[in-house]
């Protein structure tokens, strides 16, 4: 019954807390209670840290006495295939090129060469051309030039082979003498063979710590016309070269070090020496030999904006006398805002061999006896700047000033000819030579290449450089018309040559105690189109000396006028 009073108690306390709060009014309680608090003491001890160390137990591994065995296995990688958005173009071996021009001039050219081959490469060239044409007022005319190259070579990584075989003939009249004296054909004709044969080998070691080198060997023999008496058999212009070139460089950093080594060996005899066929030829053998080391070297600098190349030639001069020169040689050149200003400067110099076969490639109406030297260029001082001023056009402009010995230059011949042959005099002269060439290229479509050249000569025993031009100025174009159409021009224009007349002439006139002939203007304008029928077939014409303008190549020796050749050509 206690506990039950307490219950009762206690539900009357919480149902009148209950209704208090639903009213307005407050309701205070007192009351006593019995709060206890327990003392506070302090912790007598004082904090510290407690170290464990923890030992870690040492593991040995000890060696195992078996061996397993693990194989791989490598997954082959399919080769990758490229696809070219172009296909290379077609490449034919043979191209046959015929053709006819108004003087009677035939024309016939085959090329034969190997295709596209990593390894391989030959092939064969054959050329002929020939003129039955006679020029008003002057001898006989005509020329025949019959051409043939041969050739092979093997290229492999770290070598390569190559070797030619050629022969060529040319027949032609001295025809710069009057008609009216009415000479037979065969007194004037004269006819040239030349045989050679040649072979160089090459390395191309990829390792730069070995040294690379080039070998080359060649032989050459040049003559002239067999006379029509037998018994004069060795009164005949006979030439034999042999030559052994060597190339040797090495290249370690930015430095290159090469160094060529040559002996040349050319020995030209017309007739017996010391004896005279018929009181006014005088038979001459030479036997001239030029052995030359060349040793240079090469560096980049400044990120291969600079290059500069220095080095000497010493050259042995073994002809009438042996002697000895040293030539310098030294260039530099910087490039300036990506190539599109490069300054250079130089100096150099050298020894030229002269032979009867160069002569007669630069004036095919010389005497077949003739006096060989050797040119020498004791020093060249030249400067310039080329570069480009965008993708399609290229320029350069420069000035030389060289003094060359022993220049070899053509006169007029009257004490072994009717006037209608050239001898060769030396002179010793002063050169200064100022040119300038621009040229533009649209891909394939068009290309022009405009050329001016400016000399000043001042020889040493002779009034003027007979033959060579003061002032040249050339054009070449070519032009490609929806790849059916093909246009090429050339035009070349000369002026300032002299010629050294021993004849009396009205048209003359009489310096330094010579007599001197101006071989006047020279204007040739030469234009030649080709007609694509398709890829293997074409015609083509060509239209020579537009202007019409006989000009002399020489003194006496007169070009024909205007000229048409046409005809047509194949590739199989």
């Amino acid at each position: 019954m206690g506990i039950n009073m307490k219950k009762t108690a206690t539900l009357i306390i919480l149902f009148t807390s209950f209704v208090s709060f639903g009213q307005d009014d407050p309701v205070v309680v007192n009351a006593e209670g019995d709060r206890r608090i327990e003392k506070a003491y302090r912790t007598a001890l004082n904090p510290r840290v407690v170290d464990t160390v923890i030992p870690t137990a040492i593991v040995e591994y000890p060696l195992l006495p078996l061996k397993y065995e693990t194989t791989a296995e490598v997954e082959r990688i399919n080769p990758a295939s490229i696809k070219l958005k172009e296909k290379l173009p077609q490449l034919y071996s043979t191209y046959i090129k015929l053709g006819i021009g108004s003087e009677l001039m035939p024309l016939g050219e085959v090329y034969f060469d190997s295709k596209r081959s990593r390894k391989y490469v030959y092939g064969a060239h054959i050329k002929h051309l020939s003129s039955f044409g006679d020029i008003t007022g002057f001898s006989r005319a005509q020329f025949d030039r019959t051409k043939s190259l041969f050739y092979g070579g093997i290229n492999e990584k770290r070598y390569s082979v190559l070797g030619d075989v050629h022969y060529n003939n040319q027949g032609l009249h001295y025809y710069g003498i009057s008609d009216t004296l009415g000479l037979d054909k065969d007194s004037i004709a004269q006819r040239y063979s030349d045989f050679g044969i040649s072979g160089a080998y090459s390395s191309h070691i990829k390792d730069s710590a070995k040294l690379n080198y080039t070998l080359g060997l060649t032989y050459n023999n040049y003559r002239s016309k067999k006379p029509l008496a037998a018994n004069f058999e060795d009164w005949r212009a006979k030439e034999n070269y042999f030559g052994v070139t060597s190339k040797w460089f090495y290249k370690y950093g930015k430095e290159t070090y090469s160094a060529d080594f040559n002996v040349r060996y050319n020995g030209y005899k017309y007739g017996i020496a010391d004896t005279s066929s018929t009181g006014l030829d005088t038979g001459i053998v030479l036997n001239n030999t030029v052995i030359n080391l060349k040793p240079n070297i090469t560096t980049y600098i400044f990120d291969n904006r600079f290059k500069a190349n220095i080095g000497v030639d010493i050259v042995l001069d073994v002809h009438n006398k042996t002697k000895m020169y040293i030539y310098p040689l030294a260039e530099i050149k910087y490039s300036m805002f990506n190539d599109i200003f490069i300054p250079y400067a130089g100096i150099r110099g050298g020894l030229k061999q002269n032979s009867f076969k160069a002569m007669t490639l630069e004036n095919e109406f010389i005497l077949p006896n003739i006096e060989l030297r050797n040119e020498k260029k004791p020093i060249e001082f030249y400067g310039g700047i080329k570069g480009t001023l965008s993708r399609r056009i290229s320029f350069n402009a420069g000035i030389s000033f060289a003094n060359v010995r022993d220049k070899a230059l053509f006169v007029t011949d009257t004490l072994h000819s009717r006037g209608n042959k050239f001898n060769v005099i030396y002179d010793t002269m002063n050169i200064t030579t100022i040119d300038a060439s621009i040229s533009y290229q649209l891909k394939e479509k068009i290309k022009v290449d405009a050329i001016g050249r400016f000399h000043s000569y001042s020889p040493l025993n002779n009034s003027y450089a007979w033959n060579l031009p003061q002032f040249e100025f050339i054009i070449r174009g070519h032009y490609n018309l929806f790849d059916k159409f093909l246009f090429n021009v050339d035009f070349n224009l000369e002026q300032g040559r002299k010629a050294l007349v021993i004849t009396p002439d009205t048209q003359t006139t009489l310096e330094n105690g010579q007599r001197i002939g101006d071989l006047g203007f020279i204007t040739d304008i030469n234009l030649g189109i080709e007609y694509r029928y398709n890829k293997r077939i074409s015609a083509f014409v060509q239209f020579n000396n537009l202007a019409s303008q006989r000009y002399q190549r020489w003194y006496n020796a007169q070009v024909h006028a205007f000229q048409v050749l046409g005809g047509v050509t194949f590739r199989l």
